[in-house]
């Protein structure tokens, strides 16, 4: 019976099995697993010094084991690019993408990057009628629906383009 009132404190769960469960349930980028397994391996290193053993670098284990995850394929940077881009492209546009690429120290291979390119006034234009469905009364509205896309991603051209074919009126009354 686990977590019961005899339970003892739960048994540390390696650095691996961590890993290898955090990959099981979606892709990581390195640098994102690495920032989720340090704590651990700190842990463990002070569990180790405190039982008189020998004195282990907790980010050394860490970069060891990042190595041999991805030697084995179960880390993977352009699955993590693939499945991000897969994730984010109906909801987001391009500017967004990118930019979380960047936080974890990717970026978009040359054919991906075209292909959200070729694509993003058509997930603009969805994004929007999901969001709206109907075009802006007045030019507070329109503006509002501007910000939104803005925020979402996607550039200013592709906004305009996609207020424009929405019947959203004049233009020069859009944010850049």
């Amino acid at each position: 019976m686990r977590g019961g009132p005899l339970a003892g404190p739960a048994p540390q769960r390696s650095l691996k099995a961590r890993a290898l469960q955090w990959l099981a349930q979606r892709e990581h980028s390195r640098s994102e697993l690495r920032r989720k397994l340090l704590p651990h391996a700190r842990a463990l290193a002070a569990l180790g010094e405190a039982a008189g053993e020998g004195d282990d670098d907790p980010a050394a284990r860490v970069d060891a084991l990042l190595d041999w995850l991805q030697a084995q394929r179960h880390l993977s940077e352009e699955r993590f690019v693939e499945s991000r881009v897969h994730a984010r492209a109906a909801r987001y546009g391009n500017r967004r993408i990118a930019q979380e690429l960047a936080q974890h120290g990717l970026a978009l291979d040359a054919p991906s990057a075209e292909q959200l390119r070729q694509n993003e006034r058509e997930r603009a234009r969805e994004v929007w009628a999901r969001k709206f469905g109907r075009p802006a009364a007045d030019a507070a509205e329109r503006a509002r629906q501007a910000r939104f896309l803005t925020g979402r991603g996607f550039t200013a051209e592709v906004v305009r383009q996609v207020l424009r074919e929405a019947g959203s009126g004049n233009d020069d009354e859009l944010p850049d």
